[in-house]
């Protein structure tokens, strides 16, 4: 076990819950660390339901291709806790990880703060520690009482589309989800704002009014759609006409254009890099190695981390736009997400479904409850005791078919752990 590892381990038994929404105890704690918060460089700070990671990826290969050095904090991580704290372009090392964390651990003297509370201190110490020209801060869990949401001054502010999602902790209705992304408007900041549904961008807009922050807006200040086989996105500065991103998926056109918007925003004309050169895993990903690989035999095998209704829109956009192929899915979720939610736009896109249970998390839905799940959303399913068993299958069953694996990033997390 590495040394950050263990302090890991403690570090997540603070606190009786995983999640608890509030600012008191970051702001306790960072007073305690010499507020590291107020010393680290300009902050773009993200937010939104989906597509952050993807957005931040592609921001930070725009900003590395004008040759800045960038920080990047993003959650959760997926094969190790490193992947959430990049320092100047590079995961942190373990010893500097396990420096911090014990840094943090006694700066909070055993009272009780959450994981990602302590942890994301950590990552403040660690970029104020490190010089970088920006910080790219993704919120873990909606906006206005998020830990990353103690910067009074960010730079810039983005938006990625809002939906329904941790309603048992953002409120039940889209227009109260976007109300807490809108958390993180500053006054007088400028916040770039991906395409959304009327009643999240009006609860958007009256946020930024109250606060004077300008507004780069989807569909009205910019847009970004395909032509013929590119990528075109416009503003008000004029046309680009850019290759295809090479993250796959519909979807990844409005995170392009959000991403670019928020480069232009910035000052960098560096949009065909940072669509070209993000590198973001489970997202789509096509595996190419490794024992699961060898098991798919002659079949295609994909990995995505989406997990409620819009990521389940996505993959189903995705595969429609794929070449013709017989596709089945190796799924696992979370019984804190909306499960034939998730699974309903599918239906169309794939011939059935075998459900697995996802190791080492406590939350997972069992195989027969996903199964169910997958039934009622009118997916033929079957279930296995794991992913390794059901590529197998229908490797056996169908060969030269595509496998997606699919339905949580914890369960792509660990596929990219145990598979190399």
């Amino acid at each position: 076990m590495r040394h950050s590892d263990a302090i890991l381990s403690r570090l997540m038994g603070l606190h009786p819950k995983v999640i608890d929404l509030s600012l008191d105890r970051m702001h306790r704690i960072l007073a305690a660390l010499g507020n590291p918060e107020r010393n680290i460089p300009p902050v773009i700070h993200i937010a939104g339901t989906n597509g952050k990671g993807s957005t931040q990826a592609m921001i930070r290969a725009g900003l590395e291709a004008a040759g800045k050095r960038v920080h990047a904090y993003t959650s959760p991580h997926l094969a190790r806790f490193h992947e959430r704290i990049r320092l100047a372009g590079s995961l942190i090392a373990e010893d500097d990880l396990a420096a911090i964390l014990e840094e943090c651990e006694a700066a909070n003297g055993g009272v009780p703060i959450t994981f990602f509370e302590i942890t994301t201190a950590a990552a403040f110490l660690a970029f104020s520690r490190v010089p970088a020209d920006y910080t790219l801060l993704e919120v873990g869990l909606g906006g206005r009482l998020d830990a990353t949401n103690v910067i009074d001054a960010p730079r810039l502010t983005v938006i990625t589309p809002v939906s329904i999602d941790h309603t048992q902790y953002l409120g039940e209705t889209l227009p109260e989800i976007a109300g807490e992304k809108a958390g993180i408007i500053k006054r007088g900041v400028p916040c770039i704002v991906a395409p959304q549904a009327p009643e999240a961008r009006e609860v958007i807009e009256a946020r930024a009014e109250a606060l004077a922050a300008p507004l780069h807006i989807a569909r009205q200040d910019w847009d970004s759609y395909v032509e013929h086989g590119r990528l075109v996105y416009f503003d008000q500065k004029g046309l680009l006409d850019l290759p295809l991103p090479n993250l796959p998926g519909p979807h990844q056109i409005v995170n392009a254009g959000t991403a670019i918007a928020a480069l232009r925003e910035l000052g960098f004309d560096t949009a065909e890099a940072a669509v070209t050169r993000a590198q973001w895993p489970a997202r789509m990903q096509r595996l190419t190695h490794g024992p699961l690989v060898d098991a798919a035999q002659d079949c295609e095998l994909w990995l995505d981390g989406g997990h409620n209704p819009a990521g389940g829109e996505a993959v189903a956009a995705t595969l429609a736009a794929m070449p013709g192929r017989p596709t089945h899915l190796v799924c696992g979720m979370l019984n804190t997400k909306d499960v034939i939610g998730y699974m309903r736009p599918l239906k169309s896109q794939v011939r059935s479904l075998i459900a697995v249970p996802i190791p080492e998390a406590e939350a997972t839905l069992t195989a027969e409850e996903t199964e169910t799940a997958a039934m009622n959303a009118g997916i033929p399913a079957t279930t296995a005791p794991d992913t390794l068993d059901a590529v197998s299958r229908i490797a056996r069953e169908e060969p030269g078919a595509r496998i997606l694996i699919c339905g949580s990033l914890y369960l792509a997390g660990v596929i990219l752990r145990d598979n190399g």
